[in-house]
């Protein structure tokens, strides 16, 4: 069993949050440290560190709230843009080890980098190699 993180004591009403939205399986709150106004993180209240690790019933749950959570901020916020971040593991950043995605607004008054504007991403892409054996293993490994 993974260690109990700060998202567990949220949901469990000993951390305070600004929540938004909350049901049987899902719960949103503001960030408390955002790239951006309306900054929200969506998590499963089931225990999964990454998405590989959560419950079908439990994805669906997040796919079915993350739209209307996704037209709320961006309502509440006047942003026309938003960026949906996801992490599973320390490497690929994810500093809280329980599920979370991200919902970030960006606005196109701000500058690129400047503080508040929402996420900058840098993408360095490369050329797919072997794509079709790869597509078949990972095709197979989903039976």
């Amino acid at each position: 069993m993974r260690e109990t993180t700060i998202f567990d004591k949220i949901i469990a009403g000993e951390i305070p949050c600004h929540k938004v939205y909350e049901d049987d399986q899902v719960l949103a709150f503001l960030d408390v440290a955002p790239l951006s106004r309306g900054h929200t993180l969506v998590i499963p209240k089931e225990r999964a560190a990454q998405m590989d690790q959560l419950s079908d019933e439990s994805a669906a749950a997040l796919g079915r709230v993350l739209p209307r959570i996704c037209r709320a901020v961006m309502k509440a916020t006047g942003a026309t843009t938003y960026n949906l971040l996801q992490n599973n593991g320390a490497e690929a950043h994810q500093a809280v080890m329980h599920l979370h995605v991200h919902v970030i607004p960006r606005y196109p008054d701000k500058a690129e980098g400047a503080s508040g504007s929402g996420l900058g991403i840098r993408w360095p892409a490369g050329k797919l190699e072997d794509g079709e054996g790869l597509a078949e293993q990972i095709r197979g490994l989903l039976g």
